[in-house]
């Protein structure tokens, strides 16, 4: 679906959502259970378009770099030369075929050449069948002649390549505060120092033409951010990037990327400032102390619409231009409900290209970080002007690969570092929404 149907699907539910929540509050009552069922499908519905709105946007955007990338890789199977295939003990693996007569064929066909035969005979595909079906006493019987390595049966749950060229697994966590936030690389010192303005001289006074006013005086403090050390290491068998039908290097090279990214997040987010980045929803006098939290007008287990208006206008309106609320999907949800004292929704959906959603009038960005327990006295969001949240990187992610240290296993070992630190170095540019 293009991202003009998505817009306009997008529009149809939200018109949907606002008639029930309309009728509901016209007749003064609470959501009857039918619609209660209808408006949580229809958000369920409308959370799984705004995903596919984002991910369409970004297809668009990345397919001229996905199509020179595949281009090159058809270009690199049509010429490199054949696979060579070590027998092991017991395993039955297809002979390499003549190299001129592989090239002349579809290259991803030629990626089957040093595959067990059995993968391309109908006893396999019977039983694979058989197998996904639940039928497994018909799977056995049908796989007496199969064997995969060592094993004599079950080599019906070996599937084919087409079966494993991806990976089944969760949708990851955006993350955003990098996107947004100030960056700085840290080349040899030790520690960025950012000077800080404590205390500002008082306003002119009105005086007479000889005479010079009050003396103001400057107070200046510093904030340091010294980059933490993080690591993680993984552990491959020898074996699996050889029979394996997808990339294992990049594979753990890329979940690497992405699982420092969601601790880099987590730190910016909640950090204490001990050994990690401070984050905005720590309240500390390094970074953002307790006077920029606002629960006016909240309740002790909800977000109003009055409180929200109190958050807003705690930031300074020159700080509007870059600031964007943080929030969890939960806290989202209840937001999506919520009216102004005209009626209005808080939350307006970006129903045009290239606009955002916004909640009155500024553009949100949802994380599974975000604090998002309603109880007394608890931060459930921010506004935060992320420039002035400044992040140090003192070394770039490297990732090592070391094929001997974990020989004794039979393994290799990938070992991923880097440095950095996160904290806000003006308080005023952030308002954190705390219940009351």
């Amino acid at each position: 679906m293009k991202v003009p149907e998505i817009q306009l699907e997008i529009g149809k539910l939200v018109k949907q959502m606002r008639e029930i929540n309309d009728l509901a509050k016209k007749e003064v009552r609470s959501f009857t259970t039918d619609e209660s069922t209808r408006y949580s499908a229809l958000e369920a519905d409308l959370d799984k378009r705004e995903a596919e709105l984002k991910e369409e946007q970004k297809r668009s955007a990345d397919a001229t770099a996905r199509d020179a990338r595949l281009a090159a890789l058809e270009e690199h199977l049509s010429t490199a030369p054949a696979p060579v295939v070590r027998p092991t003990p017991g395993s039955h693996r297809a002979a390499p075929a003549d190299a001129d007569a592989l090239r002349s064929e579809d290259p991803y066909r030629r990626l089957l050449a040093g595959l067990p035969k059995h993968l391309h005979t109908d006893e396999y595909r019977d039983a694979f069948s058989m197998a996904l079906a639940g039928d497994y006493d018909g799977a056995n019987k049908r796989a007496d002649t199969l064997q995969v390595g060592l094993l004599t049966k079950g080599g019906y749950l070996q599937p084919s390549v087409e079966f494993l060229a991806e990976i089944l697994k969760n949708v990851d966590n955006d993350v955003f505060v990098r996107r947004y936030a100030r960056k700085f690389p840290l080349l040899k010192a030790e520690s960025l120092g950012v000077p800080r303005l404590d205390t500002d001289i008082d306003d002119a006074d009105w005086t007479s033409e000889l005479l010079t006013g009050s003396q103001g005086d400057f107070t200046f403090g510093k904030r340091e951010l010294r980059p933490h050390p993080m690591a993680k290491s993984v552990k491959v068998s020898k074996k699996l990037p050889q029979v394996s039908v997808i990339p294992i290097d990049q594979f753990v090279r890329e979940r690497l990327q992405y699982k420092f990214g969601i601790t880099d997040e987590k730190g910016f987010l909640t950090g204490t400032g001990v050994q990690q980045p401070l984050g905005v929803f720590t309240a500390s006098a390094n970074g953002i102390s307790t006077s920029r939290d606002v629960s006016t007008d909240n309740t002790a287990t909800e977000i109003t619409a009055d409180g929200l208006h109190e958050a807003k206008g705690a930031m300074k309106a020159g700080y509007w231009p870059q600031a964007r609320w943080a929030f969890h999907r939960n806290a989202i949800t209840k937001i999506r409900k919520l009216k102004d004292g005209q009626g209005q929704y808080l939350w307006v959906p970006g129903l045009n290209g290239g606009t955002p959603s916004m909640i009155l009038d500024l553009p949100y960005d949802i994380s599974e970080y975000v604090p998002n327990t309603f109880t007394t006295g608890l931060y459930v969001g921010a506004l935060c002007a992320w420039p002035y949240y400044w992040i140090v990187d003192a070394l770039d992610m490297t990732v090592q690969f070391v094929d001997q240290l974990y020989a004794a296993t039979n393994q290799d070992g990938y070992i991923a570092r880097r440095e950095v630190d996160g904290m806000p170095v003006l308080e005023e540019a952030f308002v954190r929404v705390k219940l009351a």
